[in-house]
């Protein structure tokens, strides 16, 4: 999306680790500390391709492997620094009515699931127009 429509979205990632899946809360935290180390997206790109490794011990071993600073970052996991902004993140999408992930929203048009790009095309072109009006 952000290839096709550069500069005309705007792309903001939330946190939402599902309730039934035990590590997902952990990931979500270790995400952030990622990001304050600029790393955040090859943070997220690892543990999606190891998701049968996401332990706190894994966790850290990932951010080690992407060169991030390990005592920074283990520190940052250890005192759950972003438990409150993924909180936050959970309680909004639950204001808004997600129940799962993926779920997307464009200019408060929600997305849920998995969809071919050419869903989200249609609801950004429609977006896009009305904002020319």
């Amino acid at each position: 999306m952000l290839d096709t429509y550069g500069d005309k979205i705007h792309f903001v990632y939330r946190e939402y680790p599902l309730p039934n899946h035990q590590n997902a809360r952990g990931a979500s935290e270790a995400g952030q500390c990622a990001n304050e180390q600029g790393k955040f997206w090859p943070y997220h790109d690892r543990l999606f391709a190891s998701q049968q490794r996401l332990g706190v011990s894994d966790l850290k071993q990932h951010a080690s492997d992407l060169g991030l600073d390990p005592a920074r970052f283990n520190a940052c996991v250890d005192s759950h620094k972003y438990k409150g902004r993924v909180d936050a993140d959970i309680n909004d999408g639950n204001d808004a009515g997600v129940d799962g992930t993926p779920a997307i929203f464009i200019n408060g048009r929600m997305v849920s699931g998995a969809q071919p790009f050419d869903v989200f095309k249609k609801i950004i072109d429609e977006e896009l127009e009305l904002k020319r009006r």
